[in-house]
C-alpha cells in the first residue's frame, strides 16, 4: 500500500468522530422557547441528546410532569443541566431579565449562551371574513413580535459577550403555501412574516458571526392537532393526500434538523429555511 493510501485510511478511520464534532453542542447552553411541552419540549431533549445544556422558557407554570422528569433524568445521567422558566415572550422587559440571567449562569458554568430555539407560538383557525381584528393581533404578537424579541435579546446577549452562536426560527410550511381543509390566514400570515425575518436579521447579524436561519415543519402530529382531526376527520384525509412519505410528522422528526441548525454542521448557513414537511410542498 502507497503512504498516500495508507494516509487516507487513517483519515477515513479518524472520520466518524469528526462529523459527530460537527453535530455537539459540547460546552454550550442553548435556549428553547415554547420549551414546556409539545414541539419546544422535544427538541429540549434533543439539545442533551447533543450534549448541551437547555433552559426552556414557556408561559406556562409548570412544563408538562412527565416529559420534564425524563428531561432532567436525562440531563443528570449525562451531568448536563436542564432548567425551567416561566417567561412571556411578548414581554420585552421579562423575556430580557430571563435571557440574561440565563447568560449570567451559563458563563458561570463555562457553557456560553450560544444559541435558542424560537419555538413559542400559538395557533387559531378562524374563516378570514369574520376574524376579530384583536385575535388577529394576538396571533401576531406572539408569533412574529415574540419571535423577534427572542432573536433580538439573544443576539444581544452573544455580540456583548462575543460569542458566535446560532439562532433558530420555528417557521412553517404555512409561511409559503395556503393549507388546504384550514382557516388561518393570520398564523400563516405570522409564519410567512418569520421567514422574511429571518432574512433581514441575517444580513445584518452576519458580521458578529451569528448564524440565523428557519426550520419549517409540514404536519405534525401532537395533541392540539389529534383534536382537530377527530373534530374534523376530512382534513385528515386533504392531508395525507399530500403526504409523500405516507404520513403525518411527529416531533421526534425535528430533533436532527434542530440539532443540524445549533451546531457547527451547519456553520456556512445563515438566512436561509430548511423545510421538513415530508414532501407536503413538493406536491400539486
Amino acid at each position: 500500500m502507497s503512504p498516500e493510501m495508507t494516509t487516507e485510511v487513517g483519515k477515513l478511520d479518524a472520520a466518524p468522530s469528526t462529523h459527530l464534532q460537527l453535530f455537539s453542542l459540547s460546552g454550550r447552553t442553548i435556549v428553547i422557547t415554547g420549551g414546556g411541552r409539545g414541539l419546544g419540549l422535544t427538541l429540549a431533549s434533543a439539545v442533551i441528546d447533543a450534549g448541551g445544556h437547555v433552559a426552556c422558557l414557556d408561559i406556562a407554570p409548570e412544563p408538562v410532569a412527565d416529559e420534564w422528569t425524563k428531561l432532567l433524568r436525562a440531563a443528570k445521567s449525562e451531568n448536563l443541566t436542564a432548567t425551567y422558566h416561566r417567561c412571556d415572550v411578548t414581554s420585552e422587559t421579562e423575556l430580557k431579565a430571563v435571557l440574561d440571567s440565563i447568560a449570567k449562569t451559563a458563563a458561570e458554568n463555562h457553557a456560553e449562551l450560544s444559541g435558542v430555539v424560537a419555538c413559542a407560538g400559538i395557533q387559531q383557525e378562524v374563516p378570514a371574513l369574520e376574524y376579530p381584528a384583536a385575535d388577529f393581533d394576538r396571533i401576531l404578537r406572539v408569533n412574529v413580535t415574540g419571535v423577534f424579541l427572542t432573536a433580538k435579546h439573544t443576539a444581544n446577549i452573544m455580540v456583548e459577550r462575543g460569542v458566535k452562536g446560532s439562532i433558530v426560527l420555528i417557521g412553517s410550511m404555512s409561511g409559503q403555501i395556503a393549507n388546504r381543509g384550514l382557516t388561518c390566514s393570520a398564523y400563516n400570515t405570522s409564519k410567512a412574516a418569520v421567514q422574511q425575518m429571518c432574512r433581514s436579521l441575517a444580513q445584518e447579524w452576519g458580521q458578529y458571526g451569528i448564524r440565523i436561519n428557519t426550520l419549517s415543519p409540514g404536519y405534525i402530529r401532537t395533541a392540539m392537532t389529534d383534536e382537530l382531526l377527530a373534530a374534523k376527520p376530512g382534513v385528515e384525509k386533504i392531508w395525507m393526500a399530500g403526504a409523500l412519505l405516507q404520513r403525518l410528522g411527529v416531533p421526534d422528526d425535528f430533533k436532527a434538523p434542530a440539532i443540524f441548525l445549533l451546531a457547527d454542521g451547519s456553520k456556512f448557513m445563515t438566512g436561509a429555511d430548511l423545510r421538513v414537511d415530508g414532501g407536503h410542498c413538493a406536491s400539486a
